[in-house]
């Protein structure tokens, strides 16, 4: 999976949009203010970090030597998931959506009905 078709499919998410509040090198998607995917490449490799239940995040880790502890954000709680080709795109588009579930669900009330009626 590209950078590209994985920038594609994480802006298909309802409010969801991109931002580059670290630099040109790492591309960040929001829902509304929350992040939930940064999309990189690291030693000439893309890799995505997004968001995890922690107790399905060690699971994913322990079946995929591609999925490590996040890259410099809380280690419980985000995957980085180096794009190799090993991980199936569906299973990596599953992990997007659970990611953006996620931290919608944390989003306070304004914010998640912005979203649901388009204006966020």
């Amino acid at each position: 999976m590209s950078i590209q078709s994985l920038t594609r499919y994480c802006l298909t998410k309802k409010g969801s949009k991109e931002d580059y509040p670290f630099g040109d090198d790492i591309l960040v998607i929001k829902v509304s203010s929350k992040i939930f995917a940064f999309i990189t490449e690291r030693n000439h490799q893309p890799s995505i970090s997004l968001k995890c239940d922690p107790f399905i995040a060690e699971n994913l880790r322990q079946q995929h030597p591609a999925v490590t502890p996040g890259y410099h954000l809380n280690k419980s709680h985000w995957n980085t998931v180096i794009l190799d080709g090993s991980i199936p795109e569906q299973e990596i588009c599953s992990m997007i959506d659970h990611s953006y579930e996620l931290v919608f669900k944390k989003l306070v009330k304004v914010e998640k009905e912005a979203v649901l009626q388009g204006e966020a």
